[in-house]
């Protein structure tokens, strides 16, 4: 089995997906949490000069999406791009459709991490302004950009998880990084926009469902 050293701070940020992913397949890894002193020395020695940075055997992958979408491949048994049955409606499928539909919904999965990280995108500068990291109006920005932001891409999101049959996941009918993802964005915005799922039940049933994940709620009550 491969060694893994995950290098971040000792927050949660993009990079939760990742531990998520470590702790439902029950893989042993190294959560090194980087105090921010010590940060100006390491950078020199990440690829990009940022971090999250994983290292497999000592060798670095950077970028948070990435290192969740190569954990995904690596614990496939468990936060896995689902594949579809091979028997359906008493019929066999051939190979080839197989691995056509199992082509489709591992895109499916991609475009929906790639529209949450446009959504983190669009409402970053408001929490830089909302946590005090940049000046500006925090309620301004608050109608300017974050609630813009999230009615579009939670709207985008609803009708993904309805179209998927309001099951607790946004693609097929078992736990993908994605769900991890959404889910984790769901906490974070809910602590700045309390109501926000109110308009969104089949996205919150999506994180009602992953948190709920015997594994993972274990783990998110003792965290650090």
């Amino acid at each position: 089995m491969p060694t893994y050293k995950f290098n971040y701070f000792d927050s949660r940020g993009l990079v939760q997906i990742s531990r998520q992913m470590f702790i439902l397949s029950g893989t042993p890894f190294e959560d090194n949490r980087i105090p921010k002193e010590q940060w100006p020395e390491l950078k020199k020695t990440m690829p990009f000069g940022t971090m999250p940075v994983l290292e497999v055997d000592g060798k670095q992958i950077p970028q948070s999406l990435a290192i969740a979408r190569y954990l995904a491949k690596e614990f496939g048994e468990t936060i896995r791009f689902n594949t579809p049955n091979p028997i359906d409606n008493h019929k066999i499928l051939t190979l080839h459709t197989i691995c056509k539909e199992k082509i489709e919904v591992e895109a499916w999965v991609d475009a929906i991490a790639d529209q949450a990280m446009d959504l983190f995108a669009e409402i970053r500068p408001y929490f830089m302004v909302a946590m005090g990291a940049v000046p500006g109006d925090k309620e301004q920005m608050k109608k300017d950009v974050a609630l813009p932001a999230l009615e579009k891409h939670f709207g985008y999101l609803e009708k993904v998880a309805s179209k998927n049959g309001s099951n607790g996941h946004l693609v097929g009918s078992s736990l993908t990084f994605v769900d991890l993802m959404v889910s984790e964005f769901v906490t974070t915005f809910s602590q700045f926009f309390p109501s926000l799922t109110d308009s969104y039940p089949a996205v919150a049933a999506v994180k009602t469902k992953t948190i709920n994940t015997p594994k993972l709620k274990e783990w998110i009550e003792k965290r650090p």
